[in-house]
């Protein structure tokens, strides 16, 4: 166990281990509303073209897989049929012409992300044609981060050698562990040599941004198991590592009542998994990134950390930052002018927007002053575990102390008693012990939250 974690008493882990969003945006997905229309989305990107020379992030979501993993909490679509890939592209492309049309000059892009879904699953005149649809139309920046998630399983050395001639930088690759009796419980059988062969390919093509994706918390994963799963993928050494605390929302994903709650390991080896994977990576001289990642020092992510000058966005941890991101394909999230606008789910409600010439938007938020005070809090502390208070104070011409101080308050009186905050008139920092409450140190900042408490389970667990 890695000492921030073996200051963690069973008490403290009873009282902070509870539902709590993972703030992947703020206010989150559950404030989004059918209030936001379609038309209120093309006036935010009438918008947006009024600021030609600002960037934009650009997020394309493929969602189909051949089997379902029964951890996934993704918007995925299982299907091996013929043709539904094409026809959803077809679907894809009008809806790329009529945003960038509404965008105008608005072109240059210094994020761009295929996530899913499997990606991967395209064939190779597919994944040219996906390219063409925003190569055509937007500009990357020099130094743009093109990022894609793979599948070791599906992902062929041909495809491998197309993403590096589209001009792909970066690669997210799903492992999540290797020991054999917890594939089999989440229906995911992925061997160690599937994963370093495609790893070792990716790095003869000249890749040189890696990440792996790990999940604790998984049925049947012990301390012994996942010890050797880290230490199997150390052999490998990823520039980044993302080690997420596994999500358990039947509720919501219906398929993960496949898992049976007592092969889940209990929250005190949970913890355990976590000290683990924290001491090993640390130890092999990587960073800790946010609440759940890792990167070797050099990593321009871990530099930013360092910096204080770390972003997050649906797609992940960044160090290129826009302030407008657009999404694209089913279920896919933009944030765009002060506004979330979040895509239909089902396939057939997207095609159907389209048809009609409406942008597949099902719903969104319009951010409030307070919304975007508070969000600010919350992204520095989940980014960088650090709040320069003075500089938000000048931003938003507010007094801190007098406008959080109930938040302040119920800070002092839980998680910075028990250490896992410093503060001073200046600036909050998140302790080493207390990156792994992070959300909860968030959660004291949520305006949302009170509303939430007595309602049936929304957010997974925090720990």
């Amino acid at each position: 166990m890695s000492k921030s974690t073996a200051q963690i008493t069973a008490d403290l882990l009873a009282k902070y281990d509870r539902p709590g969003p993972r703030y992947t945006s703020y206010p989150t997905a559950i404030e989004f509303n059918e209030g936001f229309t379609p038309q209120r989305y093309l006036e935010k990107l009438d918008e947006a073209a009024r600021k030609p020379d600002e960037p934009l992030s650009l997020y394309v979501h493929l969602p189909f897989c051949r089997e379902r993993c029964s951890f996934c909490g993704c918007n995925v679509i299982i299907t091996q049929k013929p043709g539904v890939a094409g026809a959803y592209i077809d679907d894809l492309e009008r809806e790329v012409a009529l945003v960038a049309a509404r965008l105008g000059k608005r072109t240059k892009v210094v994020q761009y992300h295929w996530g899913g879904g499997t990606p991967t699953y395209l064939d190779l005149d597919q994944m040219r044609r996906v390219w063409r649809l925003f190569a055509d139309r937007f500009t990357f920046e020099p130094g743009a981060e093109i990022a894609i998630e793979v599948d070791p399983r599906v992902t062929t050395r041909r495809q491998s050698e197309l993403l590096k001639e589209l001009g792909f930088n970066r690669i997210s690759m799903g492992v999540q562990d290797f020991d054999s009796d917890v594939q089999e419980a989440v229906n995911r059988y992925q061997t160690f040599n599937q994963t370093r062969d495609l790893h070792l390919y990716l790095r003869d093509l000249g890749f040189e941004s890696i990440n792996f994706d790990f999940i604790y918390g998984l049925p049947h994963q012990t301390p012994e198991t996942f010890r050797k799963t880290i230490q199997l993928a150390l052999e490998l050494r990823p520039d980044r590592v993302a080690c997420y605390s596994y999500a358990f929302v039947p509720w919501i994903k219906a398929h993960q009542k496949a898992i049976r709650l007592e092969d889940l390991p209990p929250r005190d080896v949970k913890l355990e998994l976590f000290g683990i994977a924290y001491e090993l990576f640390t130890g092999a001289g990587y960073q800790q990134i946010g609440m759940d990642h890792f990167a070797v020092e050099s990593d321009s992510l871990a530099v930013a950390a360092r910096e204080h000058t770390l972003f997050r966005n649906f797609m992940g941890y960044t160090t290129h930052p826009a302030k407008d991101s657009v999404g694209f394909g089913v279920s896919a999230i933009g944030d765009l002018g002060g506004a979330f606008a979040q895509n239909t789910k089902k396939l057939n409600r997207y095609k159907d927007a389209l048809d009609q010439g409406l942008p597949p938007i099902e719903r969104g938020f319009e951010r409030s002053r307070d919304d975007e005070i508070r969000r600010d809090v919350i992204q520095s502390l989940m980014c960088n575990f650090h709040l320069d208070i003075r500089s938000l104070e000048r931003a938003y011409g507010i007094d801190f102390a007098s406008y959080f101080a109930d938040s302040l308050r119920r800070l002092d009186e839980g998680p910075g008693a028990h250490g896992f905050v410093t503060r001073t008139p200046d600036a909050i920092h998140v302790t080493e012990p207390g990156r792994l409450f992070v959300r909860n140190v968030c959660m004291e900042f949520d305006a949302y939250l009170p509303g939430r408490e007595t309602q049936k389970p929304i957010f997974s667990r925090t720990v």
